[in-house]
């Protein structure tokens, strides 16, 4: 799915209304059924209902949105905020006639700031429905709209943001105050999420999220250009091959996994298991002495090559390079000088990308000019803490994601951010944020197990961009399958690992 910034939208709004096919008005009161629909679905008309419209689209969409629910049983009480009484735009100026013509009944209060304003009783078992600025705010809010926002917020009522709670921009923006923000318990956007939706410090900001489709020509929409993605199941299905009928293991790459010291052996098994569940044809992990037993015991299908230490990597005895169509280093590899002097020569030797996971990213962290080795392309799977390490210490998400595009563009590599949209951020700036995952993988060891994966889809020949993306939402969805027997609490990174194959098959069918 495509997601577009603020001003994207705006364009291909512009670009609706110039074909003429529909008028700006007949948008919003599609988008007031949504948002309608969604509420009357999920709550009892009984229940204390306060609008507040601004003087907007937005406004005039809750409007909308109260005159419907009154037709269903809902007594709302509709405040307006008309400040200096003629702030209105035309839509919203026809919404509010609409619903003093055709429900004179509905509680209708104008605010104009000529009189005292007096708030209405709101309480947690309130419902308000935010219709205040959604995207069409452009900087802080300020005066009376901040006071108001705070009210609300401290009411403890239920709230429902249309399009994007009121005070928060869509876009990536670090410097909002979130005293200041709505604090929906329920984001209805517009066709699209927007980029803000997933970044941690918006959580409490946005709560629940669900977009609207309200049937914008799907034409505009393709040939509008965008920078962010929300990867589905349907681009995953288009992406993943069948495999052919006589077909062998020569047929799905050789994978090599550089992974494991001593006491981190259980990295290299993991990492191991979702390589040979995401289907590798064949798959060798190189790994210190110490390793030989674990491996050959717990992942009997893996060659073992051993390194010439016993229990730290040295990358000493290796075959060459050009026997393998896909490497994954890094899982349990430790941080010894040692290892990062073998780190070093590694990436040295190879121009092919390759996947930096987990002490790979340590290593570099601790030694920052081998970033400068790492070959063009090569996959990084860093966690928050990993890339800080790397690339300094960044504030919020939307701070670490606006540099993760920054240097990967700089180096010419892919970085993949772990977390609840786990993110991929490509060398051309484009950034995909995955669809799948839940609490549950919060688990040692589950990085390690979507190395494994990565790695062997680059050695089927998929591209490092497209294993990556595929990757991720396998993944995430080998772990959500993983939930629904383990529960949030009692799923391992080798249950995710189990269902790796199980959620391929869920998305090829």
């Amino acid at each position: 799915m495509k997601i577009f910034n603020t001003e994207d939208i705006r364009i291909i709004n512009r670009k609706i209304l110039e074909i003429g096919n529909e008028t700006s008005l007949e948008l919003i009161n599609r988008t007031a059924q949504g948002v309608a629909s969604e509420i009357i679905a999920r709550w009892n008309p009984g229940r204390p209902l306060i609008v507040f419209a601004g003087p907007g689209n937005n406004g005039a969409t809750a409007i909308a949105v109260a005159r419907i629910l009154f037709g269903h049983g809902f007594r709302p009480a509709v405040y307006l905020l008309n400040i200096g009484g003629d702030k209105l735009n035309s839509n919203c100026r026809n919404s509010r006639e609409a619903l003093r013509s055709e429900t004179p009944e509905v509680a209708f209060t104008e605010v104009t700031g000529n009189g005292k304003f007096s708030l209405p009783n709101m309480t947690p078992a309130t419902l308000i429905i935010d219709g205040l600025f959604g995207s069409g705010l452009k900087g802080q809010l300020t005066g009376g709209f901040m006071l108001l926002v705070r009210a609300i917020n401290d009411s403890g009522a239920t709230i429902v943001s249309i399009d994007v709670p009121s005070g928060l921009s869509g876009d990536l923006c670090a410097d909002g105050i979130d005293r200041n923000t709505i604090h929906a318990d329920l984001t209805l956007a517009v066709q699209f999420p927007r980029p803000a939706f997933f970044m941690k410090e918006n959580q409490a900001l946005i709560g629940e999220w669900k977009t609207l489709d309200i049937g914008l020509d799907p034409e505009v929409i393709r040939s509008t250009p965008n920078r962010y993605h929300f990867t589905e199941a349907s681009e995953i299905k288009s992406l993943l091959r069948a495999r052919k009928p006589f077909s062998s293991k020569a047929d799905y790459g050789s994978a090599l996994l550089i992974a494991g010291s001593y006491g981190m052996m259980g990295a290299a098994v993991l990492a191991a298991r979702g390589a040979l569940r995401a289907g590798v044809g064949k798959l060798t992990v190189h790994a210190p002495q110490c390793g030989y037993e674990i491996l050959q015991s717990a992942v009997p299908e893996a060659m073992f090559e051993a390194d010439t230490d016993k229990n730290k990597l040295v990358i000493g005895n290796m075959k060459s390079l050009k026997d393998f169509s896909a490497i994954g280093i890094g899982c349990g590899i430790g941080t010894h000088e040692i290892t990062e002097n073998a780190l070093e020569q590694f990436l040295q030797s190879t121009s092919r990308p390759v996947v930096l996971d987990a002490d790979a990213l340590n290593c570099i962290a601790r030694r920052p000019t081998l970033i400068n080795n790492v070959p063009a392309l090569s996959v990084l799977t860093p966690h928050a803490k990993e890339f800080d390490r790397i690339f300094g210490d960044q504030p919020t998400d939307e701070a670490r994601l606006l540099k993760a595009i920054e240097v990967a563009h700089k180096y010419d590599i892919l970085i993949l951010l772990k977390g609840r949209y786990t993110t991929l951020v490509r060398c051309d700036r484009m950034v995909y944020f995955n669809s799948t995952g839940c609490p549950a993988m919060a688990t040692p060891g589950s990085g390690d197990v979507l190395t494994g994966v990565i790695t062997a889809l680059m050695a089927q020949g998929y591209k490092p961009e497209i294993s990556a993306l595929i990757g991720a939402y396998i993944h995430g969805l080998a772990g959500e399958i993983a939930q629904e027997t383990q529960g949030e609490y009692g799923v391992t990174a080798g249950d995710i690992a189990a269902n790796i194959g199980v959620a391929i098959k869920n998305i090829l069918r």
